[in-house]
């Protein structure tokens, strides 16, 4: 059973949990009508970044709040629990300053952490192209020399929350090797489209970014060349799968009780909903898979604090198993709550679309299963 609620973090947590808590409260009713409108109103990012729950986990000098793994987990499970799309949005600025943390220089931290930790500063993660989705070593967006400078030049697609972004992470190609560097969407070159009509994550602010031979300084290169994706863009993925994963087990949880609060209060045939076997059946493997998400995540969070670069593969179970869980939880919420289910305010059926959204971004299942096999035979013994 779910550990925390919408209304208020579970005893003795962090002022930081308690304070999600409640706004996931806040913003349960208006999330179905962000989903309708496609974009979440600037007045509630606002309040996220006022809130401190931007880049929250970013040590005290760079702006943050320095939550452990296991509060960041709690933070963002109430808010996958209510909106995607924020949580979303906390993805992805963690990834941004996740990866600025571990790889960037001084100077890097000290002029861009600060802004995304109070949000004045919206990122975006920009690596996804046509022909490199799962396997971004295929990108073809280059990044090359120009003067004291460079130049960058390419189409990204499905940037989450690209359409208001202020700077975006870009994996690109370098004669020297795979590399990452920061452009603010001023500049000249840049062009966004906005994405609606998705199946999911409509409210997220999605967007596919043209860069038309922008010119950046020198600085804005994260690492040197030939470090971007199994560095920079690396440690990034790594962060977001693991608030993904913590999302979708505030996604299953919410499913869950959504579902069990109508099947306690709906009579059929003279009973509760939920005395039906097959309802009950449903509710029950439901609530496991749930609790054994949380399982995951909460293994993979403590592995996480052994220290960067630590709990790679946990993180990766735990991501698996909770958007695994949210789509089995949310497909049964679905069919236990009917016609309201369907219904255009119906969390349930908006966490039904996202669920499915959650299998692919950060790395879909099946590129998960080829780690986490390939970890089994390593590990048993399995020659190359």
């Amino acid at each position: 059973m779910p550990a925390t609620s919408e209304a208020g973090g579970a005893p003795g947590a962090s002022p930081l949990v308690a304070a999600a808590a409640e706004l996931a409260a806040a913003f349960r009713e208006p999330a179905s009508r962000w989903d309708a409108e496609g974009r979440v109103p600037p007045e509630a990012l606002r309040t996220l970044a006022a809130t401190g729950l931007l880049a929250a986990d970013l040590p005290s000098q760079h702006g943050g709040r320095g939550l452990t793994p296991a509060e960041l987990g709690e933070v963002t499970a109430h808010l996958g629990g209510v909106c995607s799309a924020l949580r979303g949005l906390l993805t992805v600025q963690s990834m941004v300053a996740a990866a600025l943390l571990r790889w960037g220089t001084r100077a890097q931290r000290a002029d861009w952490l600060p802004g995304l930790a109070d949000g004045t500063l919206i990122a975006g993660f920009a690596a996804t192209e046509d022909g490199a989705g799962s396997a971004l070593g295929e990108v073809a967006t280059t990044i090359e020399d120009d003067g004291d400078g460079l130049r960058v030049t390419g189409r990204k697609k499905w940037v989450t929350f690209g359409e208001s972004a202020d700077v975006l992470l870009v994996l690109g190609r370098h004669p020297d090797g795979l590399t990452t560097v920061l452009v603010e969407t001023t500049r000249s070159g840049v062009r966004t489209e906005p994405v609606t009509g998705q199946l999911g994550m409509r409210a997220a602010g999605i967007a596919h970014v043209t860069l038309d031979g922008v010119r950046i300084p020198a600085g804005h290169r994260i690492a040197p060349p030939g470090t971007g994706l199994s560095h920079v863009a690396a440690s990034a993925l790594d962060h977001g799968r693991y608030t993904v994963a913590w999302g979708c087990v505030g996604m299953a949880e919410a499913c869950v009780a959504d579902a069990a609060a109508h099947a306690a209060a709906r009579l059929q045939g003279g009973l509760p909903l939920g005395r039906h076997q097959s309802v009950g059946a449903l509710l029950a493997r439901s609530a496991v898979s749930a609790a054994a998400a949380r399982e995951l995540a909460a293994l993979a969070g403590r592995a996480r604090t052994r220290g960067p670069g630590r709990g790679i593969t946990e993180t990766i179970m735990a991501k698996y198993a909770a958007a695994g869980a949210a789509a089995e939880t949310a497909r049964a919420a679905v069919q236990v709550l009917g016609a309201a289910g369907i219904a255009p305010d119906s969390r349930a059926g908006r966490h039904y679309r996202d669920a499915k959204v959650m299998e692919i971004i950060e790395g879909a299942q099946e590129v998960a299963e080829s780690h986490l096999a390939e970890q089994l035979l390593r590990r048993h013994g399995a020659v190359a």
